[in-house]
C-alpha cells in the first residue's frame, strides 16, 4: 500500500514537471502579427493600474522599478491548472528572495477584465505584480516567443537572461537557479 502511494506522488511530481499547457489555447503567437524589432520598449499595465516600462537594449533587458534585482517573468493564464498549481511557489520564493528579486506575472489572456483578475490574484493570495495589457503579448514575442505556459525567464542583476523554463517548474529547481541569478 505504501508503494502505490509513493509510485502515485512520484508520477504526479513528474507530470507537473513535464506538463504546461498548449499556446494555442492562449492565443499568444497569434495575438500580435507585428515584427518585434531587436531593441524594444514595452509599456505593460499591471492589475493595479502601475506601468511597468520593459526594455530591451543590446541584448540586454531593464526593468523599471527592479533595477538591481534578479527578476522571474512567468506567463501564465487563469484556467491553467500547472499555471495555478506554481503560484504558492512563486509567492515562496518571492517571499524568501524579496529584497534581491521580483516575480512579474504576464497574463497570457485577451480580453480578461482588470476585476476578473484581480478577483484571481485575490483568491491565490498571489504577492507579485500581475500585468493585463495587450504589450504582454508584444513582450511574449520580444522573448523569443512562448510555445506553451507556464512559461518562465529568468534575468539575472545585470539583465542577462540566464533561464527559461516551460511547463511547470519545481520549487527547488528555481530556487538554485534564483539563487545563482542574484548571486548568491
Amino acid at each position: 500500500m505504501k508503494f502505490k502511494k509513493l509510485f502515485f506522488f512520484a508520477l504526479l511530481s513528474f507530470s507537473l514537471v513535464i506538463t504546461g499547457c498548449d499556446k494555442k489555447d492562449s492565443n499568444l503567437s497569434d495575438a500580435v502579427a507585428q515584427n518585434i524589432p531587436k531593441d524594444v520598449t514595452l509599456d505593460l499595465k499591471t492589475t493595479t493600474g502601475e506601468e511597468l516600462t520593459v526594455k530591451r537594449e543590446k541584448g540586454i533587458w531593464s526593468f523599471d522599478k527592479y533595477e538591481n534585482k534578479s527578476v522571474l517573468v512567468v506567463f501564465f493564464a487563469t484556467w491553467c491548472p500547472p499555471c495555478k498549481a506554481e503560484i504558492p511557489h512563486l509567492i515562496n520564493l518571492q517571499n524568501k528572495y524579496g529584497k534581491d528579486f521580483q516575480v512579474i506575472g504576464v497574463l497570457a489572456e485577451q480580453d480578461k477584465s482588470n476585476e476578473f483578475v484581480t478577483s484571481f490574484v485575490k483568491e491565490y493570495g498571489i504577492n507579485y505584480p500581475i500585468t493585463n495589457s495587450e504589450a504582454n503579448f508584444n513582450f511574449a514575442d520580444a522573448v523569443g516567443g512562448v510555445d506553451g505556459i507556464p512559461a518562465m525567464f529568468l534575468f539575472d542583476k545585470k539583465g542577462q537572461m540566464v533561464m527559461n523554463y516551460t511547463g511547470a517548474t519545481q520549487e527547488e529547481i528555481l530556487d538554485i537557479d534564483i539563487s545563482k541569478a542574484i548571486g548568491k
